[in-house]
């Protein structure tokens, strides 16, 4: 450690918001350069280079080749899939001195796609799977939880080729087996969910979650085995209702009731229902939006109407808009739309066909023959019992309403659990999409020619690093699994005199011969300087050398289990090989 470029620090990061931020700053593995970009020290690129080689060892076992296309990429083939204009304001965009359009790569569907075109023109080319682990740019607008989130970060990405949908399920289930191993050996718990294509396009996808509580991805969960990203669960459409007995739809005078919870207030004091008090889930909240196409420059109102109990989920409204964004209406909206009297907009004045013409969508639970109080479109007036179907026709279902705990799963497996994840890989079955839109075809059986169908199978390598400190770290610091610690041992001299430094040295030094990766801190500094850097730092294994080498004792500490046990010296190197070679320190320690 005297030789090693590493620094701990003792105080955390003013702008670490979880834990696995924290600690691969404090220990010294990654420095911030700037917003969503770090530096990898010598610890940290160490650890990236394991998870990169148990990434790749999965990746030809299951028979894909590796390759190494560039980050800068023209605009031309990104303009011929949409996705120049789809990536909108997340692209790097720049010019070359010629003034031509460039970017820096975030995903390489097409330009795998241009390779694969220019070298394979018959089907005997196929079934074909190429990947490369690379730097990716994404010009997050909210880069944090720092290499959790970044604009610069390190994948694997990998694209199968194949000649009809059976080929392409085939090498979609093979890039499913090899991410279950490579997840198993990272020690990651994790979840794989249905998840949404979004922009990427295709017929199905699925998510590999690393449980967390501090991840961004919310997912559900069911005791039948139900999984599914948040913004993927559908939610079965209200059957029809007989409403041939429902009473006409009135307006009532309900003032000062701009918000759910006074309108049912005053409904239960002015128009009491019979049967029981008015709640929230009776209500017809309308939410308006204001949509903005990639473009940037096309923009057009959309209302949302959900139970008046729920409330739009970002993420969900995020997913069935993309590529296209929304934000709420704002003041200036309304002043330019009329017809939407705030806080009291209904069904009256919506819908494409209405006098304002602005498109209605709504929440499958709205339903045909679902009776509702919502907005009269007059201030401080409601209307009762107005139907779905008979008073007001939407121009379609969108399912964009939060998804809560102990909510019925879709698939009839039981009620929902909700849970926080971080997303590791993600695969997608992409289809023809890229195929069509970049002329990638082959030559089938019978001299035809035939577009390629595609697959796009994607691992956050740098996130995993950060996924497994997330996992694995404690109140002391990081507690790497041996697969891709820094080093297997650390090897503390903690005492004076210069036989406990020639021990250490020696002890180290047998280790190494022996072809274990050890790191032996040999500062001049005090016992505990050096045991707090050594559970920060989370090698899996610590061997103190100190006072009681006197004795012919060295301790042996787990980091993970903290349990420790003294070993005489004469064993210290087959005790520690066996350790290494045959199980976990808490398995061998007594």
């Amino acid at each position: 450690m005297t030789e090693l470029f590493v620094r701990t620090l003792r105080e955390d990061p003013a702008d670490a918001e979880v834990p696995s931020h924290r600690w691969l700053v404090r220990a010294g593995y990654i420095r911030r350069t700037a917003p969503g970009i770090y530096s990898w020290l010598p610890l940290g690129y160490k650890v990236l280079r394991k998870v990169e080689a148990v990434v790749r060892e999965e990746m030809d076992a299951m028979g894909a080749q590796e390759v190494h296309l560039p980050a800068l990429l023209p605009r031309e083939p990104y303009e011929a899939t949409n996705r120049w204009t789809e990536y909108g304001p997340n692209l790097f965009r720049l010019k070359d001195r010629r003034g031509n359009d460039m970017l820096l790569g975030p995903t390489h569907e097409e330009i795998f796609a241009l390779v694969v075109k220019d070298l394979c023109s018959s089907y005997k080319d196929l079934p074909l799977s190429l990947y490369q682990i690379q730097t990716k740019y994404r010009d997050e607008a909210r880069p944090r939880a720092g290499i959790l989130r970044g604009r610069e970060f390190v994948m694997k990405d990998s694209y199968s080729f194949d000649l009809d949908d059976s080929g392409l399920q085939k090498s979609y289930d093979a890039h499913r087996d090899a991410y279950i191993k490579i997840f198993n050996r990272l020690g990651l718990q994790y979840e794989i969910v249905s998840a949404m294509s979004g922009a990427m396009g295709g017929s199905a996808s699925e998510e590999f979650l690393g449980i967390a509580e501090n991840g961004e991805d919310t997912f559900v969960r069911s005791p039948g085995g139900y999984a599914a990203n948040v913004e993927a669960v559908r939610i079965a459409p209200a059957e029809p209702i007989p409403y041939d007995d429902a009473p006409a739809a009135h307006v009532e005078d309900t003032p000062d009731t701009p918000t759910i919870e006074t309108l049912v207030a005053v409904a239960n004091e002015r128009v009491p229902r019979p049967d029981r008090p008015w709640q929230a889930s009776d209500t017809l909240k309308n939410v308006v939006l204001m949509v903005t196409e990639p473009d940037g420059k096309t923009r057009y109102p959309l209302v949302i109407g959900i139970p008046g109990d729920r409330e739009v989920d970002a993420k969900r409204l995020e997913a069935q808009l993309e590529p296209a964004t929304a934000v709420p209406f704002g003041e200036a909206d309304f002043a330019a739309h009329p017809g939407l009297v705030k806080g009291y907009i209904g069904p009256g004045a919506l819908g494409e066909n209405s006098v304002t013409k602005i498109k209605y969508l709504v929440d499958p639970r709205v339903g045909t023959g679902t009776r509702w109080v919502t907005g009269a479109d007059q201030p401080g007036k409601h209307v009762f019992d107005l139907v779905c179907g008979r008073d007001f026709t939407p121009d379609g279902t969108i399912d964009v309403a939060d998804i809560r705990e102990g909510d019925p799963s879709p698939d009839g497996s039981g009620p929902l659990h909700l849970a926080r994840g971080i997303e590791l890989g993600h695969i997608f079955q992409l289809g023809k999409k890229y195929a069509e839109a970049l002329g990638l075809q082959v030559l089938d059986q019978n001299g035809k020619l035939t577009t390629v169908t595609m697959g796009s199978y994607g691992v956050g390598v740098s996130r995993a690093v950060a996924a497994v400190a997330e996992d694995t770290s404690d109140e002391k610091g990081l507690a790497w699994p041996p697969e891709i610690a820094p080093y297997r041992v650390h090897v503390v001299a903690a005492g004076k005199g210069t036989e406990i430094a020639e021990y250490a040295h020696e002890l180290a030094t047998r280790l190494d011969e022996a072809g274990i990766e050890v790191l032996l801190d040999d500062r001049n500094v005090s016992p505990g300087v050096k045991f707090a850097d050594s559970e920060i730092l989370g090698m899996p294994t610590i061997v103190v050398v100190g006072r009681g080498l006197a004795d012919g004792m060295i301790e042996v500490r787990d980091r993970r289990s903290g349990e420790r046990s003294d070993i005489a010296v004469a064993d210290a190197l087959g005790h520690l090989l066996a350790l290494i070679r045959e199980g976990s320190a808490a398995d061998l320690l007594v």
